[in-house]
Protein backbone atom coordinates (compact mmCIF):
# COMPACT_ATOMS: atom_id res chain seq x y z
CA UNK A 1 0.00 0.00 0.00
CA UNK A 2 1.66 3.51 -0.73
CA UNK A 3 0.22 7.16 -0.16
CA UNK A 4 -2.14 8.10 -2.16
CA UNK A 5 -0.90 11.17 -4.60
CA UNK A 6 -2.61 14.51 -3.21
CA UNK A 7 -4.25 16.89 -6.11
CA UNK A 8 -2.69 20.13 -4.09
CA UNK A 9 0.24 21.71 -5.15
CA UNK A 10 2.41 23.59 -2.04
CA UNK A 11 0.97 27.05 -1.63
CA UNK A 12 2.94 30.33 -2.28
CA UNK A 13 4.08 32.08 0.97
CA UNK A 14 4.01 35.70 0.25
CA UNK A 15 3.74 36.76 3.95
CA UNK A 16 6.85 38.53 5.63
CA UNK A 17 7.75 36.39 9.04
CA UNK A 18 9.27 39.81 10.43
CA UNK A 19 12.14 39.39 12.32
CA UNK A 20 13.44 35.47 13.21
CA UNK A 21 14.71 34.67 16.21
CA UNK A 22 18.05 32.96 14.55
CA UNK A 23 20.15 32.70 17.24
CA UNK A 24 17.58 30.82 18.85
CA UNK A 25 17.01 28.08 16.07
CA UNK A 26 20.80 27.89 16.16
CA UNK A 27 21.13 26.29 19.90
CA UNK A 28 17.86 24.11 19.09
CA UNK A 29 19.34 22.58 16.36
CA UNK A 30 22.97 22.52 17.98
CA UNK A 31 21.49 20.73 20.81
CA UNK A 32 19.32 18.16 19.44
CA UNK A 33 22.44 17.29 16.88
CA UNK A 34 24.58 16.96 19.55
CA UNK A 35 22.32 14.27 20.32
CA UNK A 36 22.11 11.94 17.08
CA UNK A 37 24.41 9.81 16.24
CA UNK A 38 26.35 8.78 12.98
CA UNK A 39 24.28 5.77 11.30
CA UNK A 40 20.50 5.17 10.28
CA UNK A 41 19.39 2.41 12.11
CA UNK A 42 16.72 0.15 10.52
CA UNK A 43 13.63 2.14 11.28
CA UNK A 44 11.26 -0.30 8.97
CA UNK A 45 11.21 -3.86 10.65
CA UNK A 46 8.35 -5.72 10.34
CA UNK A 47 6.22 -4.69 13.54
CA UNK A 48 3.99 -6.83 15.67
CA UNK A 49 0.26 -7.12 15.13
CA UNK A 50 -3.98 30.38 17.25
CA UNK A 51 -1.05 31.02 19.30
CA UNK A 52 -1.82 30.99 23.00
CA UNK A 53 -0.31 28.69 25.88
CA UNK A 54 -3.05 26.43 27.76
CA UNK A 55 -3.21 25.65 31.29
CA UNK A 56 -1.46 22.03 31.93
CA UNK A 57 -4.13 19.38 32.30
CA UNK A 58 -4.44 18.93 35.98
CA UNK A 59 -4.79 15.17 37.20
CA UNK A 60 -4.00 13.23 40.22
CA UNK A 61 -0.10 11.59 39.81
CA UNK A 62 -0.19 8.03 40.23
CA UNK A 63 2.72 6.06 41.44
CA UNK A 64 5.17 6.24 38.51
CA UNK A 65 7.03 2.76 37.13
CA UNK A 66 10.57 2.20 37.61
CA UNK A 67 11.98 3.50 34.26
CA UNK A 68 13.31 1.30 31.84
CA UNK A 69 16.64 0.57 30.81
CA UNK A 70 17.98 3.02 27.80
CA UNK A 71 16.99 1.80 24.51
CA UNK A 72 18.77 2.51 21.06
CA UNK A 73 17.16 5.41 19.58
CA UNK A 74 16.59 6.07 15.47
CA UNK A 75 19.54 8.25 14.33
CA UNK A 76 20.34 9.79 11.16
CA UNK A 77 23.62 11.31 9.75
CA UNK A 78 22.93 15.03 10.38
CA UNK A 79 25.21 17.85 10.59
CA UNK A 80 25.22 21.37 12.61
CA UNK A 81 23.71 23.70 9.81
CA UNK A 82 23.97 26.85 9.49
CA UNK A 83 20.70 29.40 10.15
CA UNK A 84 19.87 30.62 6.72
CA UNK A 85 17.18 33.57 7.28
CA UNK A 86 15.07 33.06 4.70
CA UNK A 87 14.28 29.15 5.79
CA UNK A 88 11.27 30.01 8.36
CA UNK A 89 9.88 32.26 5.81
CA UNK A 90 9.49 30.08 3.33
CA UNK A 91 8.39 26.74 5.87
CA UNK A 92 5.08 25.47 6.37
CA UNK A 93 4.31 22.68 9.12
CA UNK A 94 1.27 20.99 9.92
CA UNK A 95 0.23 19.60 13.78
CA UNK A 96 -2.10 17.15 14.10
CA UNK A 97 -3.86 16.91 17.39
CA UNK A 98 -4.27 13.59 18.04
CA UNK A 99 -8.16 12.47 18.10
CA UNK A 100 -8.94 16.54 18.33
CA UNK A 101 -12.25 16.87 17.05
CA UNK A 102 -13.15 13.33 16.42
CA UNK A 103 -13.09 11.44 19.69
CA UNK A 104 -12.05 11.22 23.49
CA UNK A 105 -9.29 8.79 22.26
CA UNK A 106 -7.77 6.81 25.61
CA UNK A 107 -9.50 7.77 28.73
CA UNK A 108 -8.42 6.98 32.16
CA UNK A 109 -10.99 5.21 35.18
CA UNK A 110 -10.41 8.79 36.89
CA UNK A 111 -11.59 10.48 33.41
CA UNK A 112 -8.11 11.83 32.11
CA UNK A 113 -8.98 11.80 28.12
CA UNK A 114 -6.13 11.53 25.79
CA UNK A 115 -7.70 14.10 23.45
CA UNK A 116 -7.01 16.71 26.38
CA UNK A 117 -3.50 15.86 26.63
CA UNK A 118 -2.96 16.46 22.46
CA UNK A 119 -4.50 18.95 22.44
CA UNK A 120 -2.93 21.05 25.58
CA UNK A 121 1.02 19.86 23.63
CA UNK A 122 -0.25 20.68 19.96
CA UNK A 123 -0.78 23.84 21.08
CA UNK A 124 2.35 24.35 22.70
CA UNK A 125 4.27 23.24 19.66
CA UNK A 126 2.15 25.58 17.40
CA UNK A 127 3.33 28.05 20.07
CA UNK A 128 7.07 27.37 19.97
CA UNK A 129 6.95 27.09 16.17
CA UNK A 130 5.42 30.23 15.42
CA UNK A 131 7.27 32.16 17.65
CA UNK A 132 10.59 31.05 15.98
CA UNK A 133 8.82 32.17 12.42
CA UNK A 134 7.56 28.78 11.19
CA UNK A 135 3.89 29.20 9.30
CA UNK A 136 2.34 26.24 11.15
CA UNK A 137 -1.10 25.15 10.69
CA UNK A 138 -3.22 23.27 14.48
CA UNK A 139 -5.16 20.28 12.57
CA UNK A 140 -7.85 18.27 13.69
CA UNK A 141 -7.69 14.62 13.73
CA UNK A 142 -10.11 14.11 10.77
CA UNK A 143 -9.50 17.44 9.18
CA UNK A 144 -10.42 18.37 5.92
CA UNK A 145 -7.40 20.20 5.41
CA UNK A 146 -5.35 17.31 5.45
CA UNK A 147 -6.33 15.53 1.84
CA UNK A 148 -3.72 16.35 -0.57
CA UNK A 149 -1.60 18.19 2.61
CA UNK A 150 1.34 19.51 1.45
CA UNK A 151 4.02 20.78 3.85
CA UNK A 152 7.41 20.42 4.83
CA UNK A 153 6.79 18.41 7.88
CA UNK A 154 3.65 16.95 9.61
CA UNK A 155 3.72 15.51 12.87
CA UNK A 156 0.66 14.11 14.59
CA UNK A 157 0.65 14.31 18.49
CA UNK A 158 -0.99 11.35 20.56
CA UNK A 159 -0.33 9.59 24.18
CA UNK A 160 -0.27 6.14 25.03
CA UNK A 161 -3.19 4.23 26.78
CA UNK A 162 -3.62 4.03 31.25
CA UNK A 163 -3.66 0.00 31.02
CA UNK A 164 -0.99 -0.86 33.34
CA UNK A 165 0.63 -3.54 31.12
CA UNK A 166 1.66 -5.27 34.77
CA UNK A 167 4.33 -7.85 32.42
CA UNK A 168 5.50 -5.43 29.72
CA UNK A 169 8.94 -6.06 29.20
CA UNK A 170 10.16 -3.26 29.59
CA UNK A 171 7.47 -1.62 31.74
CA UNK A 172 4.89 0.85 30.24
CA UNK A 173 6.64 3.90 30.61
CA UNK A 174 7.87 5.53 27.57
CA UNK A 175 7.40 7.11 23.95
CA UNK A 176 7.63 5.84 20.47
CA UNK A 177 8.09 7.74 17.23
CA UNK A 178 6.95 5.93 13.28
CA UNK A 179 6.42 7.18 10.48
CA UNK A 180 4.03 5.43 7.45
CA UNK A 181 5.26 1.51 6.64
CA UNK A 182 5.48 1.91 2.89
CA UNK A 183 7.08 5.65 2.28
CA UNK A 184 7.30 7.74 -0.95
CA UNK A 185 10.13 9.63 0.89
CA UNK A 186 11.77 6.97 3.13
CA UNK A 187 15.11 8.83 3.61
CA UNK A 188 12.94 12.29 4.69
CA UNK A 189 11.08 10.50 7.03
CA UNK A 190 13.63 8.52 8.68
CA UNK A 191 15.21 11.70 9.18
CA UNK A 192 12.41 13.45 10.68
CA UNK A 193 11.69 10.47 12.97
CA UNK A 194 15.26 10.22 14.12
CA UNK A 195 14.99 14.05 15.12
CA UNK A 196 12.21 13.65 17.06
CA UNK A 197 13.31 10.88 19.04
CA UNK A 198 16.58 12.15 19.93
CA UNK A 199 15.13 15.30 20.94
CA UNK A 200 12.08 14.40 22.28
CA UNK A 201 14.31 11.65 24.45
CA UNK A 202 17.08 14.69 25.08
CA UNK A 203 14.85 17.16 26.57
CA UNK A 204 12.72 14.49 28.36
CA UNK A 205 14.63 11.92 29.62
CA UNK A 206 11.71 9.73 28.55
CA UNK A 207 12.33 6.10 27.28
CA UNK A 208 12.51 5.15 23.23
CA UNK A 209 9.14 1.95 24.04
CA UNK A 210 10.38 0.85 20.28
CA UNK A 211 8.84 -2.50 20.61
CA UNK A 212 5.35 -1.18 21.42
CA UNK A 213 5.06 0.60 17.76
CA UNK A 214 2.20 -1.08 16.31
CA UNK A 215 0.49 -0.68 12.66
CA UNK A 216 -2.07 1.55 14.03
CA UNK A 217 1.23 3.63 13.94
CA UNK A 218 2.70 2.96 10.98
CA UNK A 219 -0.54 2.70 9.05
CA UNK A 220 -2.16 5.62 11.02
CA UNK A 221 -4.88 6.95 8.43
CA UNK A 222 -3.63 10.31 8.23
CA UNK A 223 -0.52 9.04 6.01
CA UNK A 224 -2.86 7.74 3.30
CA UNK A 225 -4.74 11.37 3.02
CA UNK A 226 -1.94 13.77 2.76
CA UNK A 227 0.42 14.17 -0.31
CA UNK A 228 2.74 11.46 -0.76
CA UNK A 229 5.78 13.90 -1.02
CA UNK A 230 4.47 15.74 2.78
CA UNK A 231 7.50 14.16 5.32
CA UNK A 232 5.11 12.97 7.98
CA UNK A 233 5.51 10.91 11.46
CA UNK A 234 3.57 10.10 14.35
CA UNK A 235 4.54 10.45 18.06
CA UNK A 236 3.23 8.63 21.27
CA UNK A 237 4.62 11.24 23.97
CA UNK A 238 4.40 8.81 27.02
CA UNK A 239 1.85 6.40 28.96
CA UNK A 240 -1.33 8.18 30.28
CA UNK A 241 -0.14 5.81 33.74
CA UNK A 242 3.20 5.55 34.01
CA UNK A 243 4.26 8.93 32.74
CA UNK A 244 1.16 11.23 33.70
CA UNK A 245 3.08 13.30 35.83
CA UNK A 246 4.83 14.33 32.72
CA UNK A 247 2.07 14.28 30.61
CA UNK A 248 0.08 16.03 32.80
CA UNK A 249 2.55 18.71 34.55
CA UNK A 250 5.07 19.25 31.97
CA UNK A 251 3.32 19.62 28.96
CA UNK A 252 6.06 22.62 28.34
CA UNK A 253 8.84 20.05 28.15
CA UNK A 254 7.02 17.92 26.16
CA UNK A 255 6.31 20.48 23.74
CA UNK A 256 9.42 21.70 23.64
CA UNK A 257 11.36 18.09 22.49
CA UNK A 258 8.39 17.73 19.68
CA UNK A 259 9.38 21.57 18.59
CA UNK A 260 13.09 20.79 18.78
CA UNK A 261 12.95 17.47 16.68
CA UNK A 262 10.83 19.51 13.86
CA UNK A 263 13.47 22.21 13.92
CA UNK A 264 16.37 19.76 13.97
CA UNK A 265 14.55 18.30 10.66
CA UNK A 266 13.69 21.43 8.54
CA UNK A 267 17.10 23.43 9.21
CA UNK A 268 19.39 19.76 8.41
CA UNK A 269 16.87 19.87 5.44
CA UNK A 270 17.79 22.78 4.07
CA UNK A 271 21.51 22.22 3.85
Amino acid sequence: MTKQMGGRTPDAYQDSPGAVPIALRLIVVVCCVAAVSATIHELREPIPSSTTMPDTVSSPVPPVASPAPAATLPSAPLVVPSVVPSVAATTHIGIVAGHWGNDTGAVCPDGLREVDINLDVAQRVVYLLQALGYQTDLLEEMDSRLEGYRVDALVSIHADSCTSFPDATPPASGFKVASVEDSLVPEAEDRLVACLAQCYAARTGMYFHANSITYDMTRYHTFYEINDQTPAAIIETGFMLNDRPMLTQRADLVAQGIADGIVCFIEGENQ
